[in-house]
């Protein structure tokens, strides 16, 4: 048995969550109950689906097959195996499990969805999935087979499986086990599904969404890090504060540039090294990689920004067909086409590949000589030693690699099922790839953040600001200044835990005021 009393519990309002509660429910860290205000509808609409099950009219996905089946007429003795065999049939999904953060969020946003009593389930389907969720169960949902249309049908498909009692699940060490004693050991029963039940569970965005939202909060802290590191590499190259003069954004009036800028200034505020090239230092301007990172990576705010309040409507919606109204209808739609989240993962992966990519430059501005004034690639003795040579190198393979992962999924669609389904939005492999981006950023950014300390060392004695003092030392604690060549992916390794785990968390007390970067709206 799973013991969930530890967790404070989430009272789920279908159609009112917030990036906060969603980010609770990624991470386990809450219990899930639905506001006892959902009921009524919930009631209304499944009781409208027994009604339609019941008499003699033709109801797609009530009495009907599906897809290009819909005009095959179901017996009423067989609605129940219709069901069972939908779901048995779906289930065709291949690759490797998706992750329990994705799957706990995926069966939160399924229970979302079928709480706004627009779905005609039961009530009993819902509270089935809630108790899955607060039990930790983690069916076995292979992370590909979804062309994002018709819903995300059989990763979905996998989910609900599990729920029955077929298929698998994962148990707490990534093994997989028979779902029915996944089940028995949470002391959950096995899912006997009704009319429409199985094709409302398995219609919707919900694992595009997941997928999606979990891109966006797996990549909030390493962004937060390429800003501090960003900076960072500023003072290393005895860069210019003046590109972040707050009179420069406020004329172009972008928010993400202008919240940018303001977070560098935050970061640099009191440097000695800054303070030591003030005057008499012969260069004009600044390569673009420094000066114009809040124009670069603003703009990449601003789309992740915009990308995360489609992902909030998204989570929020109901996206299964037919959906049902409290007076009786039941109307087809499309509701369950994903190009909304598609969309808008193709602008968080071409945003994604941006901030690796001028992070990737300055790594390459760092270690040549003629532009930062440093040792040749940042080693004290090149020429016996390499130094970053090829930790450059590394870094632009990851850079040159999400150049590929970025091209947009949304504008390929192969038909299915039969020409029915004849425009798809490919928005679940849209989001998958978010994942290998992001490890090839903070890849990118750990690299960045080994050279910009190597170049803090070389301008010793002189200090940074107080909160970049604060991120080397953090780094040095781990990783020791590099004065010969050494074994360096270990040191790449510990430098990329610490991009992950948000490099802005360890200053934020160094920066008093300083509001959230992400809006969580």
């Amino acid at each position: 048995m799973s013991h969930t009393s530890a967790r404070p519990t989430l009272q789920v309002r279908p159609g009112a969550l917030t990036l906060d509660e969603l980010q609770a429910l990624h991470r386990g860290q809450v219990t899930m109950r639905i506001d006892p205000s959902a009921q009524a509808g919930i009631a209304t609409s499944a009781a409208v689906v027994q009604q339609a099950a019941a008499g003699d009219e033709a109801v797609y996905g009530v009495n009907t097959g599906f897809g290009k089946l819909a005009s095959t007429r179901i017996a009423a003795d067989d609605l129940a195996a219709l069901q069972r065999n939908l779901i048995r049939s779906h289930s065709v999904g291949v690759g490797v499990p998706m992750t329990a953060a994705v799957v706990r969020l995926m069966l939160a946003l399924k229970v979302a969805s079928l709480a706004r009593g627009h779905s005609g389930v039961r009530p009993v389907v819902i509270e089935r999935l809630v108790a899955a969720y607060n039990a930790g169960l983690v069916p076995c949902i292979p992370s590909q087979g979804s062309v994002g249309a018709s819903g995300d049908l059989a990763p979905l498909s996998h989910l609900t499986l599990a729920l029955m009692g077929e298929g698998e699940c994962l148990n707490a060490t990534g093994a997989r086990i028979p779902a029915a004693d996944a089940l028995a050991q949470h002391g959950l029963t096995p899912l006997t599904l009704e009319a429409k039940e199985g094709l409302a569970l398995i219609n919707g965005t919900q694992a595009s969404t997941a997928l999606a939202l979990h891109a966006l909060f797996t990549f909030e802290p390493v962004l937060e890090s390429a800003l501090v590191v960003g900076a960072l590499t500023v003072d290393a190259a005895r860069g210019s504060d003046g590109p972040f003069d707050p009179r420069i954004h406020a004329l172009r009036g972008q928010p993400g540039q202008i919240d940018v800028a303001q977070y560098y200034r935050w970061l640099l505020a009191g440097s000695a090294i800054r303070q030591s090239h003030l005057h008499g230092d012969d260069r004009v301007q600044d390569p673009y990689c420094l000066r114009c990172q809040p124009q670069v990576v603003g703009a990449c705010l601003d789309q992740l920004r915009h990308a995360a309040l489609v992902l909030l409507r998204e989570a929020n919606a109901v996206t299964d067909n037919p959906l049902v109204f409290a007076d009786g209808a039941l109307v087809s739609g499309g509701n369950f086409h994903a190009e909304p989240v598609a969309l808008a993962a193709d602008a968080m992966a071409v945003a994604i590949a941006e901030v690796g990519a001028i992070a990737e430059r300055r790594i390459a501005m760092l270690i040549d000589p003629v532009v930062s004034r440093l040792p040749a690639f940042l080693t004290p003795n090149a020429g016996l030693n390499s130094g970053f040579m090829i930790a450059h190198v590394t870094a632009a393979s990851l850079a040159s690699e999400n150049k590929s992962l970025a091209h947009p999924a949304s504008v390929d669609s192969l038909p299915t099922s039969a020409n029915q389904e004849d425009h798809v939005s490919m928005a679940t492999f849209a989001a998958r790839r978010l994942g290998p981006m992001i490890d090839n950023v903070a890849g990118i950014i750990g690299i960045e953040l080994l050279a910009a300390a190597q170049g803090i060392d070389f301008l010793r004695p002189l200090q940074s600001s107080v909160a970049l003092e604060r991120v080397y030392a953090t780094l040095r604690a781990e990783v020791p200044f590099v004065a010969e060549d050494r074994y360096l992916a270990p040191d790449i390794e510990r430098a990329m835990a610490l991009v992950r785990r948000g490099l802005l968390a360890d200053v934020r007390g160094d920066l008093p005021g300083v509001p959230e970067l992400w809006v969580a709206t």
